[in-house]
């Protein structure tokens, strides 16, 4: 099985220049640099990019599991993967959220932040604080802290056992919401609903997929079919779903990420299978490549350019001229991006690669010394090759 699967990171770079359209055109009211009726209010699906995210985070972690790894060494090497950038594009967010739209800082607010535990907390303020999209690495670090050990399990569950347990948990997810809005004041049910634990199901939803490719398991999926239903269902949400009933209407709301991360692992399926079967696409295209590369630094970015572009430009008039300039402003951050990326990102995480302590290294069996003895020969399921689900 290939390791680097160029596909994957190319849609990286469309899930978060979804997240950038989404704040781009705005929620509501006057937020937003502008909105094009071409595509405002289907851009508000780039909203839910981020469940794209978890679920390529479960995907990808497992894809390249080390079972004999230590977990210390994971937990170094992530830090080093998010934390460099976060950092250093932290005081631009300040200035843009903080200083320029002269708001009070809570400072324990923004340190939580700085250490990406706000979701877990209910009283911060804002309820986004510090760089406002950093509440999805807030998400993250909890998948991050389980990963060593939900994979270990994971490994040891029957394919058919991990596709079950992650229905449930797909279906406990949409419960949550359900609940919540139905019993808690809306700022609580807000809360609850972003708070790391509720998209645990779409972690371990990406592990799933990636544990039964690993395991041989193929399901006949041209990409076409999964984007087309994402497409279907963005349209039925944002344009026809006031005509269904009050009920439906509802329980739409509560199964969209629940749906979403479904479609999206799906959109990873048909695209990871083309790839290993030796079929080369647009998305093994090296611009996209390039720019998926890019794409945490551009997630980190974009909101605060957008904000102070806002400041200093006003709002543009809702009009589909608008599109020139979405496309204008994603170039302008993508340049700096390719520089936060060269100078930044990459030599701060091969830096902190290299000081990985060696006690840990030499634990994973990764260097010489007192390596683990060899791991047992895997269960027949546990291979590569096709097995039953």
């Amino acid at each position: 099985m290939p390791k680097r699967l160029d596909s994957l990171t190319s849609l990286r770079f469309f899930a978060a220049f979804a997240v950038f359209a989404h704040h781009f055109t705005g929620l509501g009211g006057k937020t937003g640099f502008g909105r094009s009726p071409a595509l405002f209010p289907f851009s508000g699906i780039g909203g839910h990019g981020v469940t794209f995210f978890f679920v390529l985070s479960g995907f990808l972690m497992m894809w390249v599991f080390k079972p004999r790894e230590h977990p210390m060494v994971f937990y170094w090497r992530r830090i080093g993967r998010i934390w460099p950038v976060h950092l250093v594009v932290l005081p631009l967010a300040i200035y843009a959220f903080y200083i320029a739209a002269k708001q009070e800082i809570d400072w324990p607010s923004v340190i939580a932040s700085v250490f990406l535990v706000q979701a877990w907390f209910p009283g911060v303020e804002p309820t986004l604080p510090g760089n406002p999209v950093t509440w999805t690495l807030s998400v993250e670090l909890l998948f991050y802290a389980l990963f060593p050990l939900a994979a270990r399990i994971a490994v040891r569950m029957r394919t058919r056992w991990l596709a079950v347990t992650t229905g449930i948990a797909l279906f406990g997810m949409y419960a949550v919401n359900w609940i919540a809005d139905a019993n808690l004041e809306p700022a609580m049910a807000r809360w609850v609903m972003r708070h790391p634990l509720v998209y645990l199901p779409e972690f371990l939803l990406g592990m799933t997929v990636a544990m039964a490719l690993k395991r041989g398991w193929r399901l006949p999926l041209r990409p076409i079919v999964p984007i087309a239903g994402l497409g279907l269902w963005t349209y039925l949400y944002f344009q026809e779903r006031w005509d269904f009933s009050d009920f439906v209407e509802h329980q739409m709301e509560f199964a969209m990420r629940p749906v979403v991360g479904i479609l999206s692992a799906l959109i990873m399926l048909s695209f990871v299978q083309r790839e290993i079967n030796g079929h080369r696409g647009v998305l093994n295209n090296k611009l996209l490549i390039m720019l998926g590369l890019w794409s945490y630094s551009f997630y980190l970015v974009h909101h605060s350019i957008s904000r102070l572009a806002t400041y200093e430009f006003g709002r543009m008039p809702d009009n589909n001229a608008v599109i020139f300039t979405l496309i204008g402003m994603a170039v302008v951050i993508n340049a700096l991006c390719w520089a936060l990326f060269h100078f930044v990102e990459e030599p701060a995480e091969r830096w902190w690669r290299k000081h990985t302590p060696k006690r840990w290294l030499n634990r994973s069996g990764e260097t010489g010394g007192s390596a683990l003895p060899p791991a047992p020969r895997p269960a027949p399921e546990t291979q590569t090759q096709p097995a039953s689900v």
